[in-house]
């Protein structure tokens, strides 16, 4: 059997240029990073901003487990069979990070024949997006410590710095670090820490930016620090804002690549949904729909993360309206949550099944709550059995959703078409009716209380007393009224990752809570959430090698 690799290591691509052409999009409106990849000029989002938008379509998922899920995958197989059936569809698809493809994670570009491509480039350094997210991040971290040097006009108090640096990369000991150490010249030593690029608020403004000056005023909104006052200290205070911009001026344009069977992908942008938003990039997801008829995205992990911020933050800030959202399961995935070990998942178990797709069902009412059609998939394995499909099958129709076998890692667009029928029968029968979770004037205990009530299924909110003080400053400060953005693992409905299924009589611990003024959302820490990974005692990158004639091997 091939792997992921060298299946789309032996892809014949399409210059993106032609790839592009089937769109409308001309070259002169394209900026070619090599054959394979591009990215689009704004002046092409000033041509189709006034075109009607297509059809959106989410794809999510159950909570993840060891057995896999394989939404991304299943989101491109889509795309592909929606070509194949006569439909221009485009893709809007998160940047994989650098750091887990040499962690416990491989690659982030589909799988098998489903799979977006250049897939090596993709997971690499790509178009440098992160790389200059990083950079701007670190800047305005310099910029912050160079003004504290030069004699702190702003009398920041160097107990509340919360600016962190930030690297593409899994290193837990830079989590907690001590910066200024040496002589007087070399800074004031206070506590510093590192995030992962992709949680960096950075990323999250980057997404959610509508345009240039969009993004100038996000950044300027920054809360870098307080004074000794108690008052925020921001980016623009710092005059950081117009050399940040500088450094993102080509991050924030979207880049488009290509599946396996040429259908066009928007991969642009690329926020964890555990830690963050978990939504590509409003511009490449807004040019998309006007190009296509219909757009497919994904968001990341489960849908009590990913989803739950794609409809409460993303649609609420950008005026999206999704038309359907497609659920991806696998039996294996329903049996592990059933109490199977991984070992043993292979071999049919109907009990195991029945105890398991309480955590399908939470999700599929989960989605329904936010007036969305939604179609079930099963991402299918060899060891499945047709009783255990019968079973799913039956159970989602039961419940009033569309329900289809997907082949896609196996058979690419061909094998996702009985998926894509049922979701073009949904998009043209069911109406959406998409509305947010809770209102904007909703207090942000009480947004957290609605989350963790309708979403995860707790019976209520406990809250460290820093957490509580810090939601009340919050308030205090002016920010009540955006969207909360739940920090909280991606195993478990609940906070604690080793309640699967779907767990009851649980509270939803909040330890504590940081506004994220320039991106737009109030960030709630629930748990033990890591905003910088580690690696595992054998990370992936012990298989990583390139062959002397530069071909890449083990990123998969």
């Amino acid at each position: 059997m091939k792997t992921d690799i060298q299946i789309a290591q032996e892809a014949v691509m399409l210059p993106i240029k032609e790839v592009a052409k089937a769109y409308g999009i001309e070259e002169d409106d394209l900026e070619l990073y090599g054959k394979y990849k591009t990215k689009l000029t704004d002046e092409l989002w000033q041509q189709v901003k006034d075109r009607p938008d297509g059809k959106l379509v989410l794809v999510t998922a159950i909570n993840p487990t060891p057995a896999g899920e394989g939404k991304t995958t299943t989101s491109i197989g889509l795309g592909d069979a929606m070509t194949r059936l006569g439909k221009k569809t485009l893709l809007a698809l998160r940047e994989p990070s650098l750091g887990p493809c040499f962690g416990i994670k491989g690659g982030a570009a589909g799988g098998g024949y489903a799979q977006v491509v250049p897939m090596e480039d993709l997971n690499l350094h790509f178009t440098g997006d992160f790389h200059a997210i990083t950079s701007a991040n670190n800047l305005l971290a310099a910029l912050l410590d160079n003004h504290i040097q030069q004699g702190n006009a702003l009398q920041i108090d160097t107990r509340q710095i919360l600016w962190k640096r930030c690297l593409d990369m899994n290193d837990r000991v830079l989590r907690n670090i001590v910066v200024g150490l040496g002589n007087k010249g070399d800074g004031v030593v206070r506590e510093d820490h590192f995030v992962i690029t992709v949680a960096s608020e950075i990323m999250a403004i980057l997404c959610l930016a509508d345009d240039m000056k969009n993004l100038k005023e996000r950044l300027g909104k920054i809360i870098v620090a307080y004074n000794y006052a108690g008052e925020p200290v921001t980016a623009a205070q710092l005059n950081a804002v117009g050399a940040m911009a500088a450094l993102l001026k080509d991050a924030i344009k979207p880049n488009m690549i290509q599946t396996l069977e040429h259908t066009g992908a928007m991969v642009h942008g690329g926020p964890f949904a555990n830690i963050a938003h978990g939504c590509n990039s409003v511009r490449a997801t807004k040019t998309a729909l006007k190009l296509a008829d219909v757009v497919i995205t994904e968001a990341g992990f489960g849908a009590d993360l990913g989803a739950e911020k794609f409809m409460d933050i993303k649609c609420r800030m950008a005026n999206l309206k999704p038309d359907a959202v497609v659920l991806v399961a696998t039996v294996r995935a329903l049996k592990y949550n059933g109490g199977v070990p991984k070992a043993e998942l292979s071999a049919e178990n109907l009990e195991a099944l029945k105890k398991g797709i309480v955590n399908l069902e939470k999700h599929i009412e989960n989605i329904q709550k936010f007036g969305v059609p939604v179609v079930v998939t099963l991402n299918s394995f060899v060891s499945d059995t047709e009783a255990e499909y019968e079973f799913i099958r039956n159970f989602c129709e039961e419940r009033g959703c569309e329900f289809a076998l997907s082949e896609v890692w196996a058979k690419g667009g061909e094998g996702g078409e009985a998926l894509a029928k049922k979701v073009l029968n949904t998009l043209e029968s069911k109406e959406s009716h998409y509305q947010p979770l809770y209102p904007d004037d909703m207090s942000l205990k009480d947004k957290v209380k609605t989350i963790a009530s309708e979403i995860y299924g707790a019976d209520g909110v406990t809250y460290v007393p820093a957490a509580a003080k810090a939601l009340a400053k919050i308030e205090e400060m002016g920010f009540g009224g955006l969207p909360v953005c739940m920090a909280k693992t991606q195993y478990s409905l609940s906070d604690d990752q080793t309640k699967l299924g779907r767990p009851t009589g649980f509270s939803i611990n909040v330890r504590d809570a940081y506004v994220s003024a320039g991106a737009g959302f109030v960030v709630v820490l629930t748990g033990a959430i890591m905003t910088m990974p580690g690696l595992p005692k054998k990370p992936a990158a012990d298989g990583i090698d390139v062959t002397d004639d530069g071909v890449i091997t083990g990123l998969f």
